[in-house]
């Protein structure tokens, strides 16, 4: 009997386990993190973000090949890598994040303002496409840093301040057709790379030395161009060795010729340099530290193509002025100048010089000008240099050459105007009110219609209108920069970054009309009135969610919410009516249909009109409850009539 109590309560125990691990095995498991999380995870360590404000996860990231969250690429519906380009990004690049996001292959950040040690990819093992370009980074790169990236088919690490020898580890991508390292500061020997078939290659202005690897000798010299150490085809045949004991005798017959020389050069200018060692050496000593701090710039001051013309006795040393009113310099006092990095640009780095006896510059390097020769580029500068108007950043100089171009102007003190809508302003600087950006918009309005007076023969006499080229003076007074250079970018450099091209009438027939600069004018109207960062800028002038006017449009017309405009913007008070005028222009100017869309005299007649306060006192507010009710009350207008379609 007792046994039979054992083997029953055995039994017992036994269905009672079996029951507890079958409703173990039956509870959820923890919810894998989506691509989405992990992107709002990975922009958490990002700075300067307001590019990315589409990033929801209401909203998918991907509808077919199309992306909708700005900077991503997608493929059949999936996210396929990351293109976070000319944003302003900076912060930390969280690798380990994007190493957990599913079919993961590329990964852009192009002209950010990242610095630091390059990020560690080689955690990203199915890597096809790495761009790094035009940032900050530094430091030197670890021999094997490549190595577990076998799919590397793209390597980019031009204009970034990136010093030693490059990686070992790229001879064994056998992948790898792309690669870039220009204006950094790699030295020592390249490496043999036999990959071929090379679509890129280019080893420019860094300090590498010894013979080129047989394996590139049929590469075009220009890669391997302000490498002075460098030798071998495709350049200059390397020296042939001598015997040692010759070599010694030569190198000290050659040390005790230098030396004698250089006592008697010394003593014979040693009076008439004092002065100026005392000048070079207070103002190089910034300088020279600026150089180190930014690269980029130090690879300017060691590009010997600068210094040719002015070798040649060239007036101003290969600067070319376009205006009378400025004091002349030389393209040697630019290059000594202290330097400050104030960005990187779609179209290459700007600047900030200050010479030794003068004003501050700004200097802006452009690549993308390859296909002008230099009589077009210089009748071009010419009539630029023509212009004159308080709302125009005017040009003062250039110099050309066929790998790249510089345009000198003057510095603004305040910024641009996308950094006091979206950046981190200074501290104690105040928000802009109302008064202060219907005065910014007014002078945009002013210096635009100046340029399709003065420029009627082009179809984009801006072409590249947007709130980082409004630059701010001390008084808060607009400048327009970056103005009428369509005609001399590359086509697909254009196409690619400029306002202009981000048009409806672009997206959707590839071509630009008189009245694209218009809708440029629009979407900054809706910018400085909303405060958000438009998506039209980083993806094509498309209506739907990422579109600004389509999200105004939407808001004031079904549900008048009182969030249309910029929480921030002061001063409004008594405004109200003003500032919903200058909406329905935004709106106007901005109309997808070209046909519909207002011509820029139409905009500027109607801005100028513009108070900062309402009419008689009148608050349109308390009774403008929804669009209908306030489209009503402008159609009383003739000229001001218009509709807006989804």
């Amino acid at each position: 009997m007792p046994q039979n109590n054992y083997y029953k309560n055995y039994q017992l125990w036994l269905v009672l386990t079996l029951l507890i691990l079958s409703l173990l095995s039956a509870a959820p498991a923890p919810a894998a993190a989506t691509d989405a999380d992990l992107l709002l995870k990975f922009k958490a360590s990002l700075s300067n973000t307001w590019a990315l404000s589409d990033w929801n996860t209401s909203v998918p990231l991907c509808n077919g090949n199309k992306n909708l969250w700005s900077g991503l690429t997608c493929l059949d519906g999936s996210l396929y890598g990351l293109r976070l380009e000319n944003m302003g990004l900076t912060g930390t690049i969280d690798v380990d994040t994007l190493s957990q996001l599913s079919n993961f292959r590329s990964l852009s950040v192009m002209y950010n303002n990242f610095g630091g040690a390059i990020p560690p990819v080689g955690r990203l093992g199915g890597l096809r496409a790495l761009f790094l370009s035009n940032n900050g980074f530094s430091g030197d790169i670890p021999d094997d840093f490549f190595g577990g990236l076998k799919y590397l088919k793209k390597v980019y690490l031009a204009r970034n301040g990136f010093s030693g020898r490059l990686p070992k580890s790229l001879e064994g991508l056998s992948k790898l057709v792309e690669l870039d390292v220009e204006g950094n500061q790699f030295g020592g020997n390249i490496p043999d790379l036999k990959q071929g078939n090379w679509k890129v290659i280019n080893f420019a202005n860094n300090r590498f030395n010894g013979p080129i690897p047989a394996s590139l000798s049929k590469i075009d010299k220009v890669a391997f161009m302000g490498n002075n150490g460098l030798c071998g085809a495709p350049l200059d045949p390397c020296k042939s060795s001598k015997p040692a004991i010759t070599i010694i005798i030569l190198v000290s017959a050659v040390a005790i010729i230098v030396f004698i020389a250089l006592i008697i050069l010394f003593l014979r200018i040693r009076q008439a340099r004092s002065q100026d060692r005392a000048i070079v050496s207070k103002q190089l000593g910034p300088a020279t530290k600026a150089c180190k701090k930014f690269a980029v710039w130090d690879t300017i001051t060691r590009s010997s193509h600068y210094y040719k013309d002015y070798k040649k006795g060239d007036r101003n040393g290969g600067l070319h002025f376009v205006r009378d009113d400025r004091g002349r310099f030389e393209l040697e006092d630019l290059l000594r100048a202290s330097a400050e990095v104030l960005g990187s640009g779609s179209f290459g780095s700007s600047y900030k010089a200050v010479l030794a006896m003068g004003p501050a510059l700004v200097v802006k390097r452009f690549r993308s000008m390859n296909n002008v020769g230099r009589e077009e580029f210089q009748a071009h500068m010419d009539r630029l240099g023509r212009l004159s108007h308080p709302n125009l950043l005017p040009l003062v100089a250039y110099y050309y050459t066929k790998e790249e171009k510089l345009l000198i102007s003057d510095f603004v003190e305040n910024g641009s105007l996308a950094t006091h809508l979206h950046g981190k302003r200074p501290e104690g600087q105040q928000d802009l009110d109302w008064p202060t950006r219907l005065n910014i918009i007014k002078g945009v309005s002013r210096g635009l219609s100046y340029l399709y007076r003065e420029l009627p023969n082009l179809t984009l006499p801006h072409g590249h209108l947007k709130s980082s080229n409004v630059l701010l003076d001390r008084d808060f007074n607009p400048v327009l920069s970056e103005y009428a250079l369509s005609s001399l970018l590359n086509t697909d450099h254009a196409h690619q970054f400029m306002a202009a091209y981000k048009s409806p009438e672009f997206s959707h027939r590839d071509r630009t009309h008189k009245k694209t600069d218009v809708w440029s004018l629009g979407i900054l109207i809706l910018e400085l009135l909303t405060g958000k960062f438009p998506a039209n800028y980083l993806t094509p002038g498309k209506r739907g969610t990422a579109d600004l006017a389509a999200w105004v449009n939407s808001v004031v017309r079904e549900e008048w919410t009182g969030e249309v405009f910029d929480k921030d913007m002061k001063g409004t008070r008594r405004g109200e009516g003003e500032m919903l005028k200058l909406l329905k222009i935004g709106l106007c100017c901005c109309e997808a249909s070209v046909e519909k869309r207002w011509d820029w005299r139409q905009a500027t007649e109607k801005i100028e009109q513009l108070k900062e306060r309402d009419n008689d006192g009148e608050d349109y507010s308390s009774y403008v409850t929804d669009w209908d009710v306030y489209s009503s009350m402008m159609l009383s207008d003739e000229d001001f009539s218009f509709s807006v379609k989804n």
